[in-house]
């Protein structure tokens, strides 16, 4: 695990905008509405509801909306990358999948999404293209 230095060192864009998605707004696409996500917890839900997954909750505008990841998308990102979806980029991954949807319309009022692992896959690659800075901003450096 990192230092908190070497996470002080870390350029900007290396943590953003996974942190962005703890706090953000978004407009829905049927009301035109900006509404405001909070996160508030990260849950294992084997305890909870008996299901292989990790639950992550948010206030939209103060109600509760839950995106669940399945737990096998852990197993199947460290076999790819080697590396381990953390809690912060399980909060990034569920804030950045929630922002899709409603932006996107998808499931107007529902109180929780279940991701398939290929979704939690997608929204992972998502969520690191945004991370990743333009080509044209790394040559100017």
């Amino acid at each position: 695990m990192p230092s908190a230095g070497q996470l002080l060192d870390a350029p900007r864009s290396a943590i953003f905008p996974i942190a962005m998605y703890r706090d953000f707004h978004a407009i829905d696409r049927w009301t035109k509405k900006e509404v405001h996500c909070l996160y508030q917890c990260l849950i294992v839900a084997i305890a909870t509801r008996h299901a292989d997954a990790v639950d992550v909750k948010f206030l939209v505008d103060g109600r509760p909306v839950w995106i669940a990841l399945p737990s096998p998308a852990w197993v199947e990102y460290k076999n790819r990358t080697g590396k381990t979806i953390t809690d912060a980029l399980a909060i990034g991954i569920a804030g950045h999948y929630l922002k899709a949807a409603l932006e996107s319309g998808e499931g107007v009022g529902r109180e929780m999404y279940s991701l398939t692992v290929a979704e939690t896959l997608a929204q992972v690659d998502a969520l690191v293209q945004e991370e990743l800075p333009a080509p044209e901003a790394v040559a100017q450096e």
